[in-house]
C-alpha cells in the first residue's frame, strides 16, 4: 500500500456561525472536524464505528493537543488531513494538519485513542483485533512529518475552583456520555474575552480520564502557569477527576 493512499484529506468551509467575536472559527467546531475526519478515516478502512459496534467495541479519545499558527476565518476553505502514526498494544497515535487551499497549514494537531469492549469498558489489544490489520494503515514519523511537540503532563497543586456547572441534554453524545468536545467548549468559557479577541489561542491539549453522564455535576480547577497558560482540572462528585487541559494563548 503506498503511502498516499493510508492518507485521507477532508474539506470543510467555515461557516459564519462557526466563528467566534474574533471571526475566526471555534476551537469547539475545529475539534469536530478533526474528530469527523479521524472517523471517516477509520471508517474506509473498515475500523469504524459502525463495523466495530457489530463486535461490541468502539473508539475512545484519550488525548488531542491542538496547535495552530492561525485559526480558520469565517468564510475560508480548509481540509484536514489525517493519518496514523503508530499503533502499540492498547492505544493507537492519529495526527492531523490543517491545510490552507495551498496547501499551507494553519497548524497540526496530535491524538491518541482506545478501543474498549462496550460492555466492560476495558481497553482491547489492538494488535489481535481483525489479525492486526490496523497496522498496515500506519505511516510513520519519516514518512510524513508532524511538527508539532507530543502530549504533556499535568501536575496541579495549586488550583482554584472557578465554576460549577450541570450537564444536561445537549452536552451528552450518542455513547450516553458527556462529548468530548463539549468540555473543550466548557473550558474555554472560563476564559475573558479579551484572550480570544486580542491573542488567540496557540495551543490546547487535552487529557480525558473517566467520563461523566447526563445529571453529574463538574467543578473545574483553573492553575495559571503564567500569563497566557493556563492548567484547567474537570472532576465530578467533587474529587474524580474527568479531564485535564493546557490552554496557551499567543
Amino acid at each position: 500500500m503506498e503511502k498516499m493512499e493510508k492518507i485521507d484529506s477532508y474539506p470543510f468551509y467555515v461557516e459564519p456561525f462557526h466563528v467566534d467575536m474574533s471571526g475566526r472559527i471555534f476551537m469547539g467546531i475545529l475539534g469536530n472536524h478533526l474528530l469527523n475526519a479521524a472517523g471517516n478515516h477509520s471508517q474506509r478502512r473498515g475500523w469504524g464505528i459502525g463495523a466495530l459496534n457489530e463486535s461490541q467495541h468502539t473508539w475512545v479519545l484519550s488525548r488531542l493537543s491542538i496547535e495552530m499558527e492561525e485559526m480558520p476565518r469565517q468564510y475560508e476553505h480548509a481540509e484536514v488531513r489525517t493519518w496514523v502514526e503508530s499503533v502499540i498494544k492498547l492505544f493507537t497515535n492519529r495526527n492531523f494538519a490543517i491545510l490552507r487551499p495551498d496547501g499551507t497549514p494553519y497548524g497540526y494537531a496530535r491524538s491518541i485513542w482506545a478501543m474498549i469492549d462496550v460492555n466492560t469498558r476495558k481497553p482491547c489489544d489492538l494488535l489481535s483485533l481483525y489479525d492486526g490489520d490496523i497496522v498496515r494503515y500506519v505511516v510513520s514519523p519519516e514518512e510524513n512529518v508532524c511538527p508539532i511537540e507530543g502530549h504533556g503532563r499535568f501536575r496541579f497543586r495549586n488550583a482554584e475552583l472557578v465554576r460549577t456547572i450541570e450537564t444536561y441534554y445537549s452536552d451528552i453524545d450518542i455513547n450516553g456520555h458527556v462529548n468530548s468536545i463539549k468540555y473543550i467548549e466548557h473550558i474555554l468559557d472560563l476564559f475573558p474575552r479579551e484572550k480570544f479577541t486580542g491573542q488567540g489561542i496557540r495551543r490546547f491539549e487535552i487529557a480525558y480520564k473517566t467520563e461523566a453522564y447526563m445529571g453529574d455535576r463538574l467543578n473545574f480547577y483553573l492553575q495559571p502557569v503564567d500569563e497566557n497558560e493556563f492548567d484547567v482540572e474537570v472532576r465530578k462528585n467533587e474529587s474524580e477527576t474527568v479531564c485535564q487541559a493546557k490552554i496557551c494563548f499567543k
